[in-house]
């Protein structure tokens, strides 16, 4: 893994003197705003001289692009951001780093499966559980069933509602 992780979309243009709408896919528009310094895939840096937001689309204006033509030329282009300069509050964590974790009763230890996906809700997060049949179970990511995050050593421990995994096969 290069550190890089995905943080939005040039979209279109915006005006004539080479601004970018960006759609961010981050948990604000106002997050991108934040940063100086972007990256194509490639890790080639993109400064960026301002940035603002505007109807949850991002108008930024990149160094060197100066025309509506430098700005069509890098339509589509997804932009990153450097994991190493992004501070996330405790208990918080990136989406990327939690796909693939175990998951397992804190109590018990039994795995319930591996956490596949997460979607934002609005309220709270919903943490997508694949269990080994395939079968996808679907838990709030709230503190009274998270016990604990633990992303190095790969394991996510939760104390499921009452009846969630109810008739679903032992995993071994």
């Amino acid at each position: 893994m290069n550190g890089l992780l995905e943080t939005g979309k040039i979209v279109s243009v915006f005006g004539i003197k080479g601004e970018v709408k960006v759609q961010p896919w981050c948990d604000t528009p106002d997050f991108l705003c934040g940063f100086d310094t972007l990256y194509y895939k490639s890790g080639t840096p993109v400064e960026i001289e301002r940035s603002r937001v505007a109807k949850n689309i991002v108008v930024m204006k990149i160094k060197g692009v100066d025309t509506v033509e430098d700005a069509q030329k890098i339509r589509n282009r997804v932009l990153y951001i450097n994991r190493d300069d992004v501070e996330l509050d405790e208990g918080c964590y990136f989406i990327s780093d939690l796909i693939g974790l175990k998951v397992v009763d804190a109590d018990s230890g039994r795995v319930y499966g591996e956490l596949a996906d997460v979607s934002e809700t609005g309220a709270n997060d919903v943490y997508h559980i694949k269990a080994q049949d395939g079968k996808m179970y679907y838990i709030p990511a709230i503190p009274q069933v998270i016990a604990e995050t633990d992303i190095e050593g790969g394991v996510m421990k939760i104390i499921p509602l009452e009846g969630l995994f109810d008739g679903m096969e032992e995993i071994r």
